[in-house]
């Protein structure tokens, strides 16, 4: 912890807190590396934490298909937290004022029912298939909280958790086999509507080639960093959909076939 990373740690948070676009932080103040820009986010996330956000409950994993690749113009996963506050479930009512400009995926999500250790590492598709206790369809919402995220570097964006605002969940489905886990959520087909209209849809597939490889690759991340991923942990796997961004009264709906249907309201004010 250095003095020049409690300093932009504060201004991320105070920024995200107040809900004013971010200019970004000055050149002094950028993470220099991949590794610098994961430290800088474990410090938003404790003051996050501090400032009433909620325990940790998991991770949301970005640009892990090729739609939001090419969207972001980055082209590797890129980690987030996930705080107990942004925790919903389906049917949540959203005020469209607490974000700046607030967007959603259509994302698949994990519930681990077995902890994955660093001393377990290194993990591939079928080692962390056994963990996986649970399934959603979900949502994340993403809120572009930035003067022009295209003119922040990627350092920024991972230590203010990639756009990172909320994710509602969708019914756990739990009838899964381990053996079948990575060819059964590849074939799954998403769709997202909102206000009737369909804005977009995809494949588990389109998922770094299986989803799994997502969650092999978020367990990896921890490990290099000596951090566990605990019974219970929700991993959000990625965007099935390019992000699409909303206007207030919006209402938003998607469905993962097997899964089942999710939805969310942004209300007018």
């Amino acid at each position: 912890m250095t003095p020049q990373l409690e300093e932009a740690a504060r201004r991320i948070v105070a920024a995200r807190t107040s809900r004013t676009p971010f200019v970004g932080l000055p050149s002094a103040l950028q993470p220099r590396s991949e590794a610098v820009a994961y430290d800088l986010q474990d410090m938003v996330r404790d003051q996050l934490i501090a400032a009433g956000h909620g325990r940790l409950v998991g991770y949301k994993i970005g640009c892990t298909t090729r739609v939001m690749q090419q969207y972001l113009n980055i082209d590797h996963p890129c980690a987030g937290n996930i705080l107990a506050r942004g925790l919903l479930r389906s049917g949540a009512v959203l005020p469209s004022n607490a974000y700046v400009r607030p967007g959603i995926e259509c994302e698949l999500a994990v519930e681990l029912w077995t902890p994955l250790e660093p001393a377990q590492a290194p993990f591939d598709a079928a080692k962390v298939a056994a963990s996986v206790g649970g399934v959603f369809a979900a949502i994340e919402v993403v809120d572009d909280r930035y003067v022009h995220w295209g003119s922040l570097d990627a350092g920024t964006l991972i230590a203010d958790d990639f756009f990172h605002a909320g994710l509602v969940l969708g019914r756990r489905q739990t009838n899964w086999d381990a053996a079948t886990l990575a060819a059964d959520l590849s074939a799954l087909t998403g769709v997202a509507w909102v206000n009737g209209k369909e804005v977009g849809r995809g494949r588990g597939a389109d998922i770094l080639g299986n989803p799994l490889e997502a969650l092999a690759w978020i367990a990896n991340h921890c490990a290099r960093r000596k951090v566990a991923l605990p019974r219970g942990t929700l991993v959000s796997l990625g965007s099935l959909i390019q992000t699409h961004w909303l206007e207030p009264g919006d209402v938003v709906d998607i469905e993962i076939e097997r899964l089942g249907p999710v939805k969310l309201t942004f209300s007018d004010r």
